[in-house]
């Protein structure tokens, strides 16, 4: 069973677990929208609709945390027979919670994904090749790492133009705020290829802000089964029509001022 002295287990409206961290007063997913759904239809699915045919994709997911984020991407992966290779990387505070996660109440979902969550939970690493070389699905391989430690300081020991999507999944800015300033997102941006796409569920002014005077389009990730959420890249999305008027935004709240270092 999951026992760790500064979490414990919620079950969310899907029928998932999630966890409440008592260090940050929050839980990490959204009970009402529950733990699986939301990493799906607030990250995976509206990324990979977006991020389609290519022969590789690599994902930065902020923060790894329970590793929703990272399964359902291996979840939707094999159950839309998706080929591409994928390659997660993903930095992760909590050393603790990380080798607690072998015995965390998963969804029947992730049930084929134990191996995964154990080698992840141990070492830090897991790389499909290695242990199934056929990959996730006929064609498809993944490759996950875990970095125990600062996200601001591991984000910058990659090459420039390097991440496809980026799930923008840290606890809210109001608890953890130093990962939704403008000079994170500047960060978060360098690191982005021009036609990535980044998806948090904060539709905050002051993330849009940060965002906006990055470069960033801003969308309106929306959908009857889940409160509305976000959607950002460096190009016009054309295929996801719901943009944000920023200058609107600014012209209706002028005072408004993104979060800084």
């Amino acid at each position: 069973m999951f026992d760790d002295e500064l979490h414990t287990m919620t079950l969310s409206e899907d029928g998932s677990y999630t966890a409440y961290s008592k260090e940050y007063n929050e839980h990490y997913h959204s009970t009402k929208d529950g733990a699986l759904h939301e990493s799906l239809v607030k990250h995976v699915i509206p990324a990979f609709k977006i991020m389609q045919n290519r022969d590789e994709i690599n994902i930065l997911d902020i923060c790894y945390g329970l590793g929703f984020n990272t399964l359902a991407t291996l979840y939707y992966a094999k159950k839309n027979n998706i080929t591409s290779k994928i390659n997660i990387y993903s930095p992760e505070l909590d050393s603790t919670l990380v080798k607690s996660l072998k015995n965390f109440t998963y969804p029947n979902e992730f049930e084929e994904f134990k191996n995964i969550i154990l080698e992840l939970s141990e070492h830090g690493i897991y790389d499909d090749a290695l242990w199934h070389p056929e990959g996730i699905c006929r064609s498809a391989r993944a490759h996950v790492e875990i970095f125990l430690g600062d996200a601001r300081e591991y984000i910058k020991r990659f090459p420039d133009e390097m991440f496809d999507i980026v799930y923008q999944d840290a606890f809210s800015p109001s608890t953890n705020p130093i990962l939704w300033t403008q000079e994170y997102f500047s960060d978060i941006k360098n690191r982005m290829k021009k036609d990535g796409v980044l998806t948090t569920y904060s539709t905050a002014l002051a993330t849009r802000l940060a965002l906006h005077e990055n470069g960033f389009n801003i969308y309106i990730n929306s959908g009857k089964d889940f409160r509305d959420a976000t959607i950002a890249s460096l190009r016009e999305l054309d295929s996801f029509g719901n943009a944000v008027d920023m200058e609107h935004k600014i012209a209706c709240n002028p005072n408004a001022r993104p979060l800084r270092d």
